[in-house]
């Protein structure tokens, strides 16, 4: 605006008038407004604002107002605008004003008599002042273009302020960059200054510089509390996360956006390069994590027992030969009986029992986790974590699946006969006397002749009896069964 006098204020305001009555009658005045002035009379005229209109509109009771301020951000700097603001306000008669983002006074505070001035234009905590609510105002419009700006006498544009000067500027959220509120300096007409604008400005710099320390001291707390939530993902892919979706702590470092939007109940969200990260709620915010991949299912170990038969048990775990006693053999053999698992207490009473003693058993349990490893015997309870294969269990299936043949085959003589484990004993006697009535049963010549042969027949004369019936006179087994059965009857 091209301006005469503009030096002196009262020059200044006087040509601000005539350019207001002019533009507002629908001529051409002395000058044009400002760009900046011209756009937000233009939005205010849009909602309507009357530019006779007295006072801004009363949007939050006098009981309420002191809530709103305990729950604004700003209340935590407001110790800073003071100090920066007040002091100079009071010496020239003017007054500090901070609003919310809509507007809405908050705080003021200044020199007694401004004030007293300021409650006749409605310039009190409550009222509103945005555009839309008052027109043209420095407070209404830093809000809407979003930066400082300085509005003095009749760029107002309702003329119940056209003896009022103002500068304010808005106040961001170092968070979301979000607008917070705005700061301003208001004052009769001939305070004005051309400092104000720069003075709101680097307050209100201030303001957010103290703020952003604020957010970094929030955040170390936030941070160090809950970085076991972090450190639980064992490597894998994961972050920490604000409330507002700022990323604080990540892992693998230096893989991570700025921050993330996270919509209200989401349980994942997918990344700028891709990657689709679970989201998961703290107390105090998210962690975000990598969906674990399925594990490909490993291949369970093999473990291979044979225990029957007169000679030392042997063992194979994934076809390596492993080194046997009595006594791992036993366990060995109970626990395949079991695979659901077994407690220290029902270990002892099957291999021992009622003297069996539980720390026995878990000792013995310890030095064949040591031959076979803890990943083939678990604890809690006692079980084999593989695939097994025995030969007392082969037997033990083709019996009760009435296939006395296989059983035959499969057992190649009595269940670890030195054992005297209740459990062993049990099954040993139940295999033989299986194995002895199945194949009588059957009635089969050559399943005899086997059984007469084999270590749960050789001494068995009902055996050799029923096979010398049986097997045909030419049959080359008869004679060899013959022998047997001579030397049982002379024994006997």
């Amino acid at each position: 605006m091209t301006t005469r006098g503009a030096r002196d204020p009262a020059d200044h305001a006087h040509l601000l008038h005539e350019v207001f009555d002019a533009v507002l009658a629908g001529g051409q005045g002395p000058a044009d407004p400002r760009p900046l002035v011209s756009e937000s009379w233009r939005r205010s005229l849009a909602a309507h604002v009357d530019p006779d209109s007295r006072t801004p509109p009363v949007v939050v009771p006098a009981d309420d107002v002191v809530e709103l301020r305990q729950a604004h951000p700003l209340s935590d700097v407001l110790p800073l605008l003071r100090s920066t603001l007040v002091s100079i306000a009071d010496e020239a008669m003017h007054m500090m004003l901070v609003t919310d983002a809509d507007g809405t006074i908050l705080w003021r505070e200044g020199a007694a008599r401004v004030l007293s001035a300021a409650d006749d234009v409605g310039l009190f905590p409550g009222t509103a002042w945005s555009e839309d609510a008052i027109g043209t105002n420095a407070m209404g419009t830093a809000l809407a273009v979003d930066t400082a700006v300085q509005i003095h006498s009749a760029e107002h544009l309702v003329r119940a302020y056209h003896a009022w000067t103002c500068a304010a500027a808005p106040v961001h959220d170092p968070d979301t960059g979000t607008v917070l509120g705005a700061v301003d300096i208001s004052g009769p007409l001939h305070t004005v200054h051309p400092a104000m604008v720069q003075l709101v400005s680097a307050t209100a710099q201030l303001a957010e510089h103290q703020l952003r320390v604020r957010m970094a001291i929030a955040d170390e707390r936030l941070r160090v509390r809950n970085m076991p939530h972090l450190s639980s993902l064992r490597g894998r892919s994961g972050a920490l996360v604000t409330p507002t979706g700022r990323i604080i702590a990540g892992e693998p470092y230096g893989m991570w956006p700025e921050r993330v939007t996270l919509p209200a109940g989401t349980d994942r969200v997918r990344l700028d390069d891709g990657r689709e990260m679970l989201v998961e709620p703290l107390p105090e915010g998210y962690l975000l994590r990598a969906p674990q991949r399925a594990a490909a299912p490993q291949q369970r170990r093999a473990l291979s027992l044979r225990f029957t038969g007169d000679g030392a048990p042997t063992a194979l775990l994934d076809g390596s030969p492993v080194p046997l006693t009595l006594r791992p053999a036993e366990l060995l053999t109970v626990l395949a009986l079991h695979p659901d698992g077994l407690t220290a207490e029902r270990l002892a009473l099957l291999l021992y029992g009622d003297e069996g003693n539980p720390t026995t058993v878990r000792g013995e349990i310890l030095r064949l986790r040591g031959l076979i490893g803890s990943d083939v015997l678990r604890t809690r309870p006692y079980r084999l974590a593989a695939a097994v294969d025995s030969d007392f269990g082969a037997v033990r299936r083709a019996l009760r699946a009435g296939q006395p043949a296989e059983a035959l085959r499969a057992c190649a003589g009595p269940l670890l006969p030195r054992s005297d484990a209740p459990e062993i004993r049990e099954l040993r006697e139940e295999l033989a006397a299986g194995l002895r009535h199945a194949v009588l049963d059957a009635d089969d010549p050559g399943l005899l002749a086997e059984l007469a042969a084999h270590a749960l027949g050789r001494d068995d004369l009902q055996v050799h009896d029923r096979a010398m019936q049986r097997l045909a006179l030419g049959d080359p087994r008869r004679r060899e069964v013959a022998l047997r059965r001579a030397r049982l009857l002379a024994e006997g």
